[in-house]
């Protein structure tokens, strides 16, 4: 689709009858770290996963605010027209999705939200240490070390070799952008919430996690073994977890 202001959003429509279900990925991602939720919770649910400004095949923006992020999720549900629909989001991706629920409940059924809190304060300048372009993809995904897990499906090869599907200094940017206190739009959500913590996380802390819990309701916190990329490191644990929040959505029961 191509935003008001002219930019290109690549997204992939997985199809089907189900009920819609947006996904976000988390920095450094791409819409194809989907592919396996699609499969697990279809047919009842169509997942339409998007690749967020400056990420994968979208083009990048000239600024990475929480409005224009917002905005972007926003102007493609308007844009499928199938909402209201659970919007779930992976770090970025989860603060952009509860941040939508609260500014836009209209197209918001209900939330999944992996590992990130209400205050964030996070640095991703480590990046400027990557290789830009390595001969090989493998080769490129050994230099950027432990970060590799989160950059599989946003590994391409352009004219001078292999690197990221996307400029390691927008990334800086958006996490500067992203980092501050969003309580107040977590507060304002008024649809269940699913939270998943991986238990060995270094960004969303158990006691901020149930914090998050008790001064809303409505939301449901599953704690797994693991880091911060929750689907990576536990996803059988995860899906589960997600399927049963959708059952529970889909009778229309509290979360």
């Amino acid at each position: 689709m191509v935003t008001q202001d002219g930019r290109r959003l690549a997204y992939t429509d997985f199809g089907g009858p189900g009920a819609p279900l947006l996904a976000l990925h988390g920095h450094f991602g791409s819409r194809a770290a989907f592919e396996r939720l699609a499969r697990e919770v279809g047919p009842a649910w169509r997942v339409i996963a998007l690749d967020q400004r400056g990420h994968g095949d979208s083009d990048r923006a000239g600024e990475y605010t929480r409005e224009g992020y917002v905005a972007d999720a926003a102007a493609l549900l308007e844009h499928v027209g199938l909402g209201p629909a659970v919007v779930l989001g992976h770090s970025l991706g989860g603060v952009n999705a509860y941040q939508l629920a609260a500014r836009r409940p209209d197209l918001v059924r209900a939330v999944v939200v992996e590992d990130i809190g209400t205050v964030v304060d996070d640095d991703l300048s480590f990046a400027r240490a990557w290789p830009r372009r390595a001969e090989t993809r493998a080769g490129f995904l050994a230099g950027v070390g432990s970060s590799a897990p989160y950059l599989h499906e946003s590994v391409r090869e352009h004219p001078d070799g292999w690197g990221p599907a996307f400029e390691v200094e927008d990334m800086v940017v958006s996490q500067q952008e992203l980092n501050g206190d969003h309580w107040g739009d977590w507060l304002r959500v008024q649809r269940p919430t699913l939270l998943v913590r991986g238990d060995r996380s270094g960004v969303l802390s158990a006691e901020h996690a149930r914090e998050m819990t008790v001064r809303r309701a409505g939301v449901r916190l599953v704690e797994l073994p693991a880091g911060h990329a929750v689907r990576e490191g536990d996803p059988e644990g995860y899906f589960a977890a997600v399927r049963g929040f959708l059952a529970r959505v889909g009778r229309g029961a509290a979360a």
